[in-house]
């Protein structure tokens, strides 16, 4: 399988990426209403690992993107229509936006209350602000309601690539899993 995307097909970085997101993703939605609902010790420690996942993904996705502007995507089937063309074109931007806004929401809301966000314990992170109280409580409720917006644009992501494969039967769904033919 190339490295590089091709005009059919993602390339093995362009997938290695994407699959090693959405599984962080999961990861952060399950730690995330963890922590929601948690208290004390019991926050603490989901509160922690949820904030190096979230710096995980913030990196992942600043190299996902340098590398989907060094590699166009494959080009998308002739069949679509145009508000379907308008519709993968909104989510992939919605999907990169929030990539990159719920890890930042979550250092500067975090940086507001003074709580240190670290990678792991190998290293601790600046704070991005000074301690704000509301714009803590500001943050928190962006951060947590993009985790639905996450939600549902992936459910929309998801379903178009069942349809793909399923309904239309062309090769969208089998060109980003690896070790499948297009």
């Amino acid at each position: 399988m190339p490295i590089r995307n091709t005009l059919a097909r993602w390339g093995s970085v362009a997938q290695l990426l994407h699959w090693v997101i959405v599984v962080l993703i999961i990861v952060q939605f399950v730690l995330g209403y963890e922590t929601h609902w948690a208290t004390g010790l019991a926050k603490l420690k989901t509160v922690v690992p949820h904030k190096s996942w979230g710096i995980t993904i913030l990196g992942l996705a600043v190299i996902r993107l340098i590398w989907r502007l060094a590699n166009p995507a494959p080009l998308l089937p002739d069949t679509l229509k145009p508000w379907e063309r308008i519709a993968a074109h909104v989510t992939h931007y919605g999907l990169y936006f929030l990539l990159f806004a719920m890890p930042l929401t979550g250092w500067i809301a975090s940086s507001a209350r003074s709580f240190p966000v670290s990678w792991f314990g190998l290293t601790q992170l600046p704070d991005l602000v000074a301690p704000n109280r509301p714009l803590y409580d500001t943050l928190m409720a962006f951060h947590y309601w993009m985790s639905w917006l996450l939600v549902a644009i992936a459910v929309l992501h998801v379903g178009a690539a069942l349809k793909h494969h399923f309904v239309l039967k062309d090769t969208v769904l089998r060109r980003m899993l690896p070790f499948t033919k297009t």
